[in-house]
């Protein structure tokens, strides 16, 4: 695997994380879909593709404690993402503990959820897919993960989120219908809330997610309506509207939403970077902060993504709550010319998002 090899020359180059007193969270779309069931850990074990190469010495590079994946095809035994796993601890990354599930992405409904007329297309699935799990995500993990804490909020109705803002069709009627409506889960791929073990006086509650895109819409605007309601899902998980209220969070995930130059509704983004329970390190890159300039009212150094005709945008976030202390924080987008600019690229339209965290806290822990 020549890519991977190369890239690997790099590792002692690039950032790592400040060492045992902080712990390094990221959050990454690795784009890691591919066309049929079967076909990433086919690409995965054969060892010839170059980007998952690139994928993996991205994750290499910035070493991430706790790496919470999206686009990554999901299979019932896990044996795409054990694969990559592998993959990793031989280019010097060991997850020991990893996390996934059954997605909603290409989970077959047998209605007609995106009301073209049509039954059994990718966008009658819970969450658009060709296929069960297409997309979906995966959490990895230095630290053990309290599996039988996790809460999978992915089987949530989209009309049981309060304050829900459901498609209509013109007249006020359901869209696509009242039948679609009363089985539609919110969640395009997932919502997760793991619980992980720290080595120090607390745990950490990751949330995360991969939002619908809030584009490819008719006049009901659907997509834009779910990305909407999809980010302030975590809000009303910290209004307690969703059951407990975990505590010591960083949500890692993607929103698929801008706060400045998305065709979404953005202040759903807007209000989540506003919550006072959470903070936003504003994690930036040289990269993008020296990439032409677009036009767009957001800062360029914040940009995560680079989409064909789109630009560059701000959709990939992670934020840790309040109480937390942020040491360092990052976009991993090296300049043109610098170490791993080229990877960086290969890997994914995506950038790897990290948080540097403080493990020691001023305050006493509560009771587990």
């Amino acid at each position: 695997m020549f890519a991977l090899l190369r890239a690997m020359l790099l590792i002692a180059l690039l950032p790592v994380p400040l060492g045992a007193q902080t712990i390094r969270v990221a959050s990454f779309n690795a784009a890691l879909g591919r066309d049929g069931p079967g076909l990433l850990l086919r690409d995965i074990t054969n060892g010839k593709d170059d980007q998952i190469a690139a994928v993996v010495g991205v994750i290499a590079h910035t070493a991430p404690d706790i790496l919470a994946l999206q686009s990554i095809d999901w299979d019932h035994d896990g044996a795409a993402l054990a694969a990559l796993a592998a993959v990793l601890r031989d280019a010097g990354v060991d997850y020991p503990h990893r996390f996934t599930a059954q997605p909603n992405s290409g989970l077959a409904s047998d209605l007609d959820l995106d009301g073209d007329g049509r039954l059994g297309g990718p966008g009658d699935a819970q969450g658009y897919g060709n296929f069960t799990g297409q997309k979906g995500m995966a959490v990895l993990s230095r630290y053990p993960i309290r599996t039988g804490e996790i809460r999978d909020l992915s089987p949530l109705l989209w009309r049981d989120l309060p304050g829900a803002l459901l498609p209509l069709h013109a007249d006020g009627s359901p869209f696509p219908s009242a039948a679609a409506q009363a089985v539609q889960r919110l969640s395009y791929t997932a919502h997760w809330v793991v619980p992980i073990a720290l080595p120090g006086p607390r745990d950490l509650t990751l949330l995360t997610f991969y939002a619908s895109p809030p584009v490819f819409d008719g006049p009901e605007k659907r997509n834009q309506r779910r990305n909407h309601d999809e980010i302030l899902l975590w809000q009303a998980l910290l209004d307690g509207a969703l059951g407990p209220v975990p505590e010591n969070v960083v949500l890692a995930g993607g929103a698929n939403l801008d706060p400045f130059d998305s065709d979404g509704q953005r202040d759903a983004i807007r209000r989540l970077l506003a919550d006072p329970r959470l903070k936003d390190p504003a994690p930036a890159s040289i990269g993008a902060a020296l990439a032409a300039d677009q036009g767009h009212r957001g800062p360029n150094a914040l940009d995560t993504v680079d989409w064909p005709k789109v630009g560059r945008l701000r959709v990939d976030y992670v934020l840790p709550s309040s109480d937390w202390r942020v040491r360092d924080a990052g976009v991993f987008w090296p300049a043109p010319g610098e170490p791993g600019h080229d990877i960086a690229l290969a890997a994914s339209r995506h950038r790897l998002v990290w948080v540097d965290l403080a493990l020691d806290i001023d305050r006493p822990a509560p009771p587990r």
